[in-house]
C-alpha cells in the first residue's frame, strides 16, 4: 500500500505529540524537584507546572518514582559534555573545565542535582542508588586516570589514586553547591584545576 507524504506526517503526528508532552512534564518536574526536592514535591505540583491535568500525567508516569527516573535519565543527557580531542581522549584538565564550565550554564541541573544528592541519603528514597552507582563509577573511573598518570611518573609522591579520586568526587559537589550560593565568588572551573595542580606534575613532554 503506499504512503503518501502527508500520510506519513500525520502517522508521526500521534508520536511527536507524546514525545511532547513527556518533555514538557520532565521539564515541570526537573523544575518542581530542584526547588521542592523529591519528598515535598506532588504529582499535583508538577501538572500544575506543566499546565496538564494529574490524569494526564499519570498516562505518561505511573508514580512519581518513574518521574523522577526520567528526570535523573535527562539530566545526564544535558549534563555532560566534555568532548574528546582529535586523538579521540580527554585530559583529565580538559575533562573537568569542559564539564565544569558548561554546567554554569545550566545551573539548574546543578541545583536539581545538589537537591537530590542529599535528600536521596536516607535509606528509603527512590534515587539512592542512582546515586550510588554515580558515584562509584565517577571513583572508579577517575581512579583509573590517576592510576595511568602514575605510571608515567605524573603524580605527586605519597598520593593515592583511589584517595585522589574520592577527594575529586568530593571537592566537586562541594564547590558546586558554594556556587549556587555565590556564583559571583566561587570559580568551580579554576578550583578543580588548582586540585589537580596539588596532584598532577607538569608534563614535560608538552613543554
Amino acid at each position: 500500500m503506499a504512503t503518501t507524504r502527508a500520510g506519513r506526517s500525520r502517522s508521526r503526528g500521534p508520536y511527536a505529540k507524546s514525545s511532547e508532552k513527556r518533555r514538557i512534564i520532565i521539564d515541570a518536574a526537573h523544575e518542581v524537584f530542584s526547588q521542592r526536592g523529591y519528598r515535598a514535591a506532588s504529582l499535583k505540583n508538577i501538572s500544575d507546572q506543566a499546565g496538564i491535568s494529574e490524569t494526564s500525567l499519570f498516562h505518561y508516569f505511573p508514580t512519581k518514582q518513574d518521574l523522577l527516573v526520567a528526570v535523573l535519565d535527562h539530566r545526564d543527557q544535558i549534563g555532560v559534555r566534555a568532548q574528546p580531542d582529535a586523538d579521540g581522549c580527554v585530559d583529565l584538565y580538559s575533562e573537568l573545565e569542559q564539564q565544569a564550565t558548561w554546567n554554569e550554564d545550566i545551573p539548574g541541573v546543578v541545583q536539581l542535582y545538589s537537591v537530590l544528592v542529599s535528600e536521596a541519603t536516607t535509606e528509603d528514597h527512590p534515587g539512592r542508588q542512582y546515586f550510588t552507582k554515580r558515584f562509584t563509577e565517577l571513583r572508579q573511573r577517575y581512579a583509573r586516570e590517576f592510576a595511568l598518570l602514575q605510571e608515567q611518573g605524573r603524580l605527586r609522591p605519597g598520593t593515592d589514586p583511589d584517595m585522589l579520586a574520592a577527594s575529586l568526587v568530593a571537592l566537586w559537589d562541594g564547590i558546586q553547591v558554594q556556587w549556587l550560593h555565590e556564583p559571583e565568588s566561587v570559580d568551580v572551573p579554576a578550583t578543580l584545576k588548582s586540585f589537580l595542580d596539588m596532584a598532577i606534575v607538569p608534563d614535560s613532554s608538552a613543554q
